[in-house]
Parts: C-alpha cells; structure tokens; sequence
C-alpha cells in the first residue's frame, strides 16, 4: 500500500547540495541525527508548556517538516558519504523513536490522552515492524498506509488548523483514535510485507 515514502527520491534530489555542502563541511550523519531528535524534544516540550497560546502549534507543521528534511539528510550522509555505521543505526532507529513520542505527545494537551497515547504506541508498533523486516532478512519495511511520513503530514495539518482557528471541535474525540488504528493497520501490512520477501 503506497505512502508519502514513495516521494522519498524526490525530496532527496532537492536536498542533496545541502547535504554535499554538509559533508564538506565535516558535518556527520549522528549530528544530524541528535539534532533532528532534539529539535522534536524542544519542540514538543515547547507545544505542551504554552498550548493555551494556540499560535505555538505552528511549530509543528515547521518542525516536522524539517525533521523529514533532517532525515533525510543523515541518511544521504550515512550512504553516499561513506558514513554509515553500527552507531548511526542505533541513533536513527532510537532517535525516530524518541522524536515521535515527544511530538505526538505534546497534542495530549489538547486531545484526550488515551487516544494520543494509543497513537503514539501504535506509531511506535508500526515502526517496529518495519524494523524487524531487517532481522528476518527482507530489510526494513515501508509498506503502508500510515507510514512516518504520513503522521508527520497528518500532525503538521493538525497543528495548522490548531494556530488557525479552524480546527473542527467535533472530531477532536476521533482524530487520534483513528490515526491509531491506521497505524496499527500499517505495522499489520508491515509483517505480512514481510513475510513474502516484499519491502
């Protein structure tokens, strides 16, 4: 099931010269990976402690844009600048990890916590199944329909109707809810990808 993922070649062709410059530069491929997590961290921490200022929620749509960007950029630094390494892995896999629990969380203040939470798990579950794709052989899975990608465009929208004023009240006890179950369907359509060699 296709993704945002599947632009992925695209947005990285835009970025390549700044990631060229960077590798110039010296800049390292773990660097971009800790400042796209803390960038998400003082983001989400900022969103939480100042929501009754709706304005602040147009940090989101700037901040996971830009975390999209980031990581895009690490793994180009990572592959085509010969930077790949054992540690680089584990900072990209945790990093993700940690920066979508701090962005997705910060909308409990706003939402009903179980279902952010419930999001943030079944984003969490969805990762992993695209990760365990690498331990079984078939490499690391993207299938769909709720990718990282997706949820990044799913929250920057949020956020943008939030600092608006045009955020519809009635669908604010379904909204996470239902992101949950799109991503639990995706770590479902994850394991099964896996499982007949597809990525």
């Amino acid at each position: 099931m296709p993704t945002l993922y599947a632009l992925k070649p695209a947005f990285q062709a835009r970025l390549r010269p700044l990631a060229d410059w960077l590798a110039r530069t010296g800049v390292t491929a773990n660097q971009i990976t800790l400042l796209a997590a803390a960038l998400s961290i003082a983001t989400g921490a900022a969103v939480a402690a100042f929501a009754d200022h709706r304005g602040v929620f147009l940090l989101m749509p700037a901040v996971l844009f830009a975390r999209m960007a980031l990581n895009a950029i690490d793994g180009m630094l990572a592959r085509e600048h010969g930077q790949t390494s054992r540690l680089g892995m584990y900072l990209n896999e945790l990093c993700d990890v940690v920066s979508d629990l701090a962005l997705i969380l910060a909308f409990a203040i706003a939402f009903p916590v179980w279902g952010v939470v419930a999001f943030a798990i079944a984003a969490i579950i969805a990762e992993y199944a695209g990760v365990l794709g690498v331990a079984a052989g078939t490499g690391r899975n993207y299938a769909g329909p709720f990718g990282k990608s997706d949820r990044a465009l799913a929250l920057g929208i949020i956020g943008f109707l939030i600092a608006c004023g045009l955020w519809v009240q009635v669908l604010t006890p379904f909204v996470f809810p239902a992101m949950a179950t799109l991503s639990l369907a995706t770590a479902i359509n994850r394991i099964r990808s896996g499982l007949r060699g597809d990525r």
